[in-house]
């Protein structure tokens, strides 16, 4: 079922905040991710999608297997854990084929972006950028500006900040813990 259609993650970061928690002194979301949407439904500005960091956009870090670790790990094979690979990442598709710009805003097309999801007191954006997304590619950024390391940061590496389309997981459905959280993204 991993495999193909569903997938638990965690939510290790602010980046997401505040649609997702994974700050200091809130309890980290744990969501589900759908496999099958993002790749018989193409992906959608809007989408929270999970995607592979192929591009190294985090530092590795290396761990000590413990037994605890190990029986995680066995449960994560098996989609009954959710996965704590560093090696995935999670953020709001912001641009599909379109052209975001900066002025403290995000515009996508000419048209300026309606983003009531940013976390509040963070701007749109403060960093000065204008690209054109390429087909195959997807523009990310975090809801918690100030906190996301996203496409806006790499934009002077190889890639250019832009995510292929190949190199995502699925879509974010549901949050499944912390319980008082827990219901569907919509």
């Amino acid at each position: 079922m991993k495999t193909v259609l569903v997938q638990a993650f965690f939510i290790p970061s602010a980046s997401m905040g505040p649609t997702l928690h994974g700050c200091s002194g809130c309890a980290g979301d744990r969501v589900l991710v759908n496999k099958a949407t993002t790749h018989l439904g193409g992906a959608h500005r809007g989408d929270i999608v999970v995607f592979r960091d192929c591009a190294g956009w985090l530092a590795t870090a290396s761990s000590t297997p413990s037994p605890q670790g190990c029986v995680h790990d066995a449960l994560a094979f098996i989609g009954l854990a959710p996965a704590t690979s560093e090696s995935d990442l999670i953020k709001c598709i912001n641009g599909v084929g379109a052209t975001p710009f900066k002025g403290g805003r995000i515009y996508v097309n000419g048209a300026l972006l309606n983003e009531p999801y940013v976390f509040p007191g963070n701007s749109p954006t403060n960093i000065d950028f204008r690209v054109t997304v390429p087909a195959g590619k997807l523009w990310v950024m975090g809801d918690h500006r100030s906190q996301s390391a996203n496409s806006r940061f790499h934009l002077r590496e190889p890639g250019k900040g832009f995510v292929p389309v190949t190199d995502v997981v699925g879509r974010v459905f549901v949050i499944v813990w912390p319980l008082d959280r827990a219901g569907s993204l919509g």
